[in-house]
């Protein structure tokens, strides 16, 4: 026999979360619209609301969000909190877009080259970035939200491996940057923050899906039943490093032939460096300076080599993914990085790859078969993403 007690008060903390995460989806909504999307009575949902305003998690305003001229006001994440200012960090460049408390974006999204030879240089870029928006918004609290390319421990907020930084030893950002700054510094992976923008502001997502990022490295990251999957050593995700050949090049994770040294941006610059240096006659691109840019160029203009390198690239990638729908069935994946470039032909190619799902069959619906397709999200959605680490920190303690 249960306590209904204790459940009834589990199910009065579950719609509690359901009402928050609702604000933080849609920013701002009125009872009606709680109401439609719970399925909970108008009486129900406004004792639920009363208690989240009292509570202070929640604020009401007298605007009205209903065309039928019964006002009773709208409800949002109360206005007047700390700003959170969200990054994407890597050795060479961090991105910035600045959030007010309900997570919207407040002034411009900014990109800065660094050249960040030691952690303390990387922490002190950020710093400068932080500075310069705390001298704009000198009454507000400004709170960090950092994504971090790499294995990255969420709880600690050290940073394990960075791959392309010339260092290997791990780095306490977030306790070192708290410590100078005096706010509060949450940090994760980047693959985490565009699952996390994912998320939060595509409402089109399902409760499980996948985010792939493939750049200068291949990240990803698993939402299984509306959570993040990180694993109990925060390493999920690496699909960068599943070995596609065990007989091929180095990979900085210290194994031969992941992913990675195959199909990314950096393993195909590195393949179009050799194949240039080899040519007797000196052709246009310069070996020592080819770029991403370059080389999707190429691939479109259809460059033979470019495209039977990028072919390459995509067969591997669709051969890993194939295995990570075998074993986790999740049949929703989205593209990021700048490899998506390389455009649709790309995509196919990869989709091609992965076939027959096994699980594609028998009587279920199409809406449920494996989708594969570019993420929607501009670059500041996708930053912001990180910002979310706060919103579902938040849900814990409702």
């Amino acid at each position: 026999m249960y306590d209904s007690g204790l459940n009834n008060q589990r199910v009065r903390q579950l719609n509690r979360q359901t009402l928050m995460k609702l604000v933080w989806q849609h920013k701002r909504l009125s009872k009606s619209q709680f109401s439609q999307y719970t399925g909970l009575s108008i009486p129900a949902v406004s004792k639920i609301l009363d208690e989240l305003v009292q509570d202070g998690k929640l604020s009401h305003s007298s605007e009205n969000l209903s065309n039928r001229g019964i006002n009773s006001g709208s409800y949002q994440i109360p206005p007047d909190g700390d700003f959170i200012l969200c990054m994407n960090v890597t050795p060479t460049s961090i991105e910035s877009q600045l959030c007010d408390a309900q997570l919207s974006p407040q002034g411009e999204f900014e990109r800065i080259q660094v050249n960040a030879a030691t952690p303390q240089a990387l922490l002190a870029a950020i710093e400068n970035i932080w500075r310069t928006q705390r001298k704009c918004w000198p009454k507000k609290k400004i709170n960090l939200a950092l994504g971090i390319h790499g294995q990255v421990d969420p709880v600690t907020g050290v940073s394990q491996t960075m791959p392309q930084a010339p260092w290997r030893e791990p780095v306490e950002i977030k306790y070192l940057l708290e410590e100078k700054l005096g706010v509060t510094v949450r940090v994760d992976n980047d693959c985490v923050m565009l699952a996390l923008a994912e998320k939060w502001q595509n409402p089109a997502n399902r409760q499980d899906f996948c985010v792939i990022n493939v750049d200068y490295g291949i990240g990803s990251s698993f939402v299984i039943n509306g959570q993040i999957y990180r694993g109990s050593l925060y390493g999920s995700g690496q699909i960068g490093h599943t070995i596609v050949n065990p007989d091929g090049m180095a990979c900085d994770c210290g194994r031969y032939g992941c992913l990675e040294t195959v199909a990314s941006l950096t393993a195909l610059k590195k393949q179009a460096r050799i194949w240039l240096k080899s040519q007797p006659i000196s052709p246009k691109l310069d070996p020592e300076s080819i770029t991403s840019t370059q080389l999707i160029t190429a691939w479109h203009e259809g460059n033979e080599y470019v495209r039977r390198w990028v072919e390459n690239a995509a067969n591997a990638i669709g051969l890993s993914l194939y295995n990570f729908l075998n074993i986790l069935n999740i049949n929703q994946i989205l593209f990021y990085g700048r490899s998506c470039g390389f455009g649709e032909s790309w995509l196919a190619t990869i989709d091609k790859q992965i076939g027959f799902n096994p699980f594609d069959h028998g009587d279920s619906l199409k809406a449920n078969a494996t989708q594969i397709s570019f993420g929607q999200l501009s670059r500041p959605q996708q930053v912001m993403g990180v910002g979310y680490l706060y919103a579902e920190e938040s849900l814990n303690q409702v």
